[in-house]
């Protein structure tokens, strides 16, 4: 796929009200549909997985899941966005 983009969010425009993959500080992911965004990546997605990491004091890593119908996700939160049909 070629796309021209004159800015890096024109990216994000291409996935609007698509499911996308969002990579988050603090070991954190969310799927969901991206409802809506801003310059300073903050987001609102529907239908949003978010799937959480952890490891404990034996590092064994353990996964929490939540769901949300709408999500707010704050923009300096945000490391990376995909289309989640590529991840």
């Amino acid at each position: 796929m070629s796309v021209s983009s004159s800015e890096p969010l024109d990216l994000i425009k291409l996935v609007l009200d698509e499911s996308v993959y969002v990579k988050l500080k603090g070991s954190r992911e969310i799927v969901g549909k991206l409802h809506a965004y801003d310059s300073h990546c903050n987001m609102v997605l529907g239908d949003a997985i978010e799937t959480v990491y952890s490891v404990d004091a034996d590092n064994n890593i353990t996964t929490t899941t939540n769901e949300s119908e709408l999500l707010f996700i704050r923009g300096d939160l945000v490391i990376l966005v995909s289309d989640a049909a590529n991840v």
